[in-house]
């Protein structure tokens, strides 16, 4: 019964002492948050002695049951270029702005501009601006848009700064570069179009030169036309039309004292019946060595100037030598040109090692042998004579079965 006067003579107190703040009568309690237990994800402080549940910071509820976490309560709880709708941090651009409008959030709020090139209300609606429309550009230039930018050119005839403004492209032909000239248009222009058809132009100091190409006819401030374009064009003596012109083609063909005839419009160069060499350099008279040229013998065979039975010139053949054989057909070296290159019972006979024993060298009842190169001749036994002209056969008289003091030969 004691506690409970204590606490009623203290709210009593209180609501006396603080009458100018609280409209009611509040009672104390003495244990605080201790004794008091808030909700999921709520917090409890003590307000004037009391204790008062709250929800966390970004939680949203009943404080005494239960908080949920929410993303947002207000725009500083989102990045700057979020805004807080719904407990959500959303972008606040969709709607805000009007049709071709930009938008970009700037501390949470929207911010509408048109785009560049673009003019109008961005609240409302952008338009494509005319970056021509008034012209920056100066005096006889021409404005084009490029890439929404306003692009200055001089008009055709005109020079000089596109902004500041143009001019004629020149006055006089000082203005132009040496090889063109400054027209009636006021224009650096090719002068050669006063040349002919066909003609040469070349320009020296403005000015043009006019001429017909090389072997042309015809006027140059006129026409120029070619002598030719086809053979049946050109007269019978220059029946080719070689380069435009009407040519002989045997003109400097041949060489000197050739003949040249045309096949056609080929020329064809020889030389005449008594002479001889090349007739595309130069032919010259027979002489006694061109019989010989080329060699008209037979291979490996010399050729020199000679004379027939009638005394008529013409080449003799002969093989050379160490040779043998037809010199009409074919010459063919020997197998020997001295003895010494044969063995010992062989002989160089006709450019041959051969045995010189052929039966002619010695008398016909004589031996013949080949030595030394040579045919050794001599008497067989039981004769005795000379063995190249004839051996003749021994006969001996004996008395008493010896021998005698003379000897009979026998013819």
């Amino acid at each position: 019964m004691g506690f409970y006067r204590t606490i009623l003579l203290a709210a009593v107190f209180t609501a006396s002492a603080f009458a100018d703040r609280y409209h009611y009568g509040r009672v104390l309690s003495t244990a605080g948050c201790a004794s008091y237990t808030c909700g999921q994800n709520a917090k409890c402080t003590v307000t004037d002695g009391r204790p008062v549940c709250s929800c966390l910071n970004l939680h949203m509820g009943d404080a005494l049951v239960q908080c949920f976490k929410v993303e947002c309560i207000i725009d500083e709880d989102c990045p700057s270029t979020r805004s807080c709708a719904g407990n959500h941090c959303v972008d606040p651009c969709p709607g805000s702005c009007g049709t071709n409008a930009n938008c970009e959030v700037r501390n949470h709020v929207p911010t509408c501009f048109c785009p560049r090139g673009f003019t109008g209300d961005p609240f409302t609606s952008c338009r494509v601006a005319d970056p021509c429309q008034p012209s920056p550009c100066g005096l006889n230039t021409r404005c084009d848009v490029v890439n929404e930018v306003a692009v200055c050119k001089c008009l055709p005839g005109y020079r000089g700064s596109p902004l500041a403004g143009c001019r004629h492209e020149c006055e006089s032909d000082a203005e132009c570069p040496s090889h063109l000239s400054c027209s009636s248009n006021f224009r650096c222009e090719n002068p050669c179009s006063t040349c002919g058809e066909g003609a040469n132009c070349n320009v020296v100091n403005h000015q043009p030169k006019c001429s017909c190409p090389e072997n042309w006819q015809g006027s140059p401030y006129t026409k120029c036309y070619p002598e030719c374009t086809i053979h049946s064009e050109c007269p019978a003596g220059k029946p080719a039309c070689l380069y435009q012109k009407c040519t002989n083609p045997c003109t400097g063909a041949c060489g000197t004292n050739a003949n040249c005839e045309l096949r056609g419009i080929t020329p064809v160069c020889s030389c005449p019946r008594d002479m001889t060499g090349n007739p595309f350099i130069s032919c010259r008279p027979f002489t006694p060595e061109d019989l010989c040229q080329p060699n008209p013998c037979g291979e490996h065979a010399v050729c020199t100037p000679g004379h027939d039975n009638t005394g008529k010139e013409r080449p003799v053949c002969t093989c050379p030598t160490g040779y043998t054989g037809n010199a009409l057909v074919s010459c063919r070296r020997g197998e020997c040109q001295a003895d010494s290159e044969c063995p010992d019972s062989k002989a160089c006979i006709d450019y041959f090692c051969q045995n010189p024993c052929t039966g002619k060298e010695c008398a016909p009842n004589a031996k013949c042998e080949a030595r030394r190169h040579i045919a050794v001749c001599t008497c067989l036994d039981g004769t005795r004579g000379d063995a190249v002209v004839g051996c003749n056969q021994i006969v001996s008289n004996t008395r008493n079965g010896r021998f005698g003091y003379g000897r009979y030969y026998s013819s």
